[in-house]
């Protein structure tokens, strides 16, 4: 449990309060989530552009805590918006207010062996009550090995991950480390690198399939940050993506092959695109002067595709793109994920791969030969009650973090 939500949460010890755990509603707006709560809407109002922008990065399935007093009068409400920042919405004599705030969290190396009894995925979740942990096997191997060919029953498979905890709930995707699987004898293996990318034995990248910047010839006006603490504003603000600045109407193009989930107006971010991929991705362009003719909900667009033209619409101070990367429904920095070919590792940093290599190893045969089980994932009521009871927990996925 962290100190801070700790020092929010004593007083209410004494008022027979509760906290509500609950999800941010799919399509459901920030100014929407503070009307179906009664809360006023002078908390969004009283925000500077900025920070309005970042109520739009808000999807759909996160977490939230609800803190109400005895007299069911909402006191306090978290709602994380990156895996380092969330918007506390707080009760201050009588008045509301909003401010960003770090997220604090514990983080846990955790590892398992599974033997194979059906397919990867349907025996991790049985073993460990995760489908966050299964698509992250799976997705590991997806584009090199042939399961369904190739696996046999007893194969074993082992996964070392860093698993983040918040108010002692899993909180974030997992991290995978290194991941095995023993198929026909022979062990294959995906190995998290010190430069945050992912390869396979040979030092070859594993994955690499978008566009590098989807506006040519673009400056890069704002980078990406989780957390940053503004020393004149004494806040911490958020920007979970890429500005590019470029003439009015420069074309904008996918970054990857896909289907567009959303092509419409909103107010912080104008006209704004949104385009699902493969393996969890989503890609945002936002700000545009213009659609692409035919660009709608729907529509399947390839990488490279003309999408929509550079603008200014919205909560914008001058012609540019900004454009977001999202796996699993958390922000991604485009700059180090997206890439045009794949990578294949030479010279020194070869050599400190292998060494790298060499420990991960060591530890997967270690949990062989342990036979690891895995930490089996708790969460607990969606309301509860401070001062009455302890909540029960139970064997689910259903309520994880971000």
């Amino acid at each position: 449990m962290n100190k801070i939500f700790l020092l929010i949460l004593i007083p209410l010890f004494l008022l027979s309060s509760e906290v509500q755990f609950t999800k941010w509603q799919s399509g459901e707006s920030f100014l929407n989530f503070l009307d179906r709560h009664a809360l006023p809407q002078k908390i969004y109002y009283n925000l500077d552009k900025s920070d309005q922008t970042i109520t739009e990065e808000i999807y759909a399935g996160v977490n939230i805590q609800i803190l109400r007093d005895s007299n069911q009068t909402i006191t306090q409400v978290l709602i994380p918006i990156s895996e380092e920042l969330q918007l506390h919405i707080y009760k201050d004599k009588n008045k509301y207010k909003l401010k960003s705030t770090p997220i604090i969290y514990d983080k846990k190396d955790e590892a398992f062996t599974v033997t194979i009894e059906n397919s990867p995925y349907y025996d991790i979740v049985k073993a460990t009550g995760s489908k966050k942990l299964a698509h992250q096997f799976v997705n590991a191997f997806k584009n090199s090995l042939n399961f369904r060919r190739d696996l046999r029953k007893g194969d074993r498979l082992v996964m070392v991950y860093e698993q983040k905890y918040r108010f002692g709930r899993t909180f974030s995707m997992p991290v995978l480390k290194v991941a095995m699987i023993e198929m026909r004898k022979k062990k294959h293996y995906i190995y998290l690198n010190g430069d945050n990318r992912y390869y396979d034995e040979k030092g070859i990248e594993a994955e690499g399939f978008m566009l590098n910047r989807p506006v040519k010839n673009a400056r890069v006006s704002s980078g990406f940050t989780l957390r940053r603490y503004h020393p004149i504003l004494k806040k911490y603000r958020a920007h979970l993506g890429v500005d590019y600045a470029a003439r009015p109407g420069t074309p904008i193009m996918a970054a990857g092959s896909g289907r567009v989930i959303f092509a419409g107006y909103t107010r912080g971010y104008g006209k704004l695109t949104k385009i699902q991929h493969s393996d969890g991705y989503m890609t945002l362009y936002a700000h545009q002067r213009a659609f692409r003719r035919g660009i709608r909900r729907g529509k399947h667009v390839k990488k490279g595709q003309t999408i929509g033209y550079v603008g200014s619409t919205g909560l914008s101070t001058g012609p540019h793109l900004h454009f977001g990367l999202y796996k699993n429904g958390h922000a991604r920095n485009p700059a180090r994920v997206i890439r045009i070919t794949t990578n294949k590792l030479k010279g020194k940093k070869l050599k400190a791969f292998k060494l790298l290599k060499e420990e991960y190893n060591k530890t997967v045969e270690l949990h062989l030969r342990a036979a690891s089980k895995a930490p089996v994932q708790e969460v607990f009521d969606t309301v509860y009650y401070l001062n009455i009871k302890i909540p029960h927990s139970q064997k689910e996925d259903a309520n994880e973090s971000i």
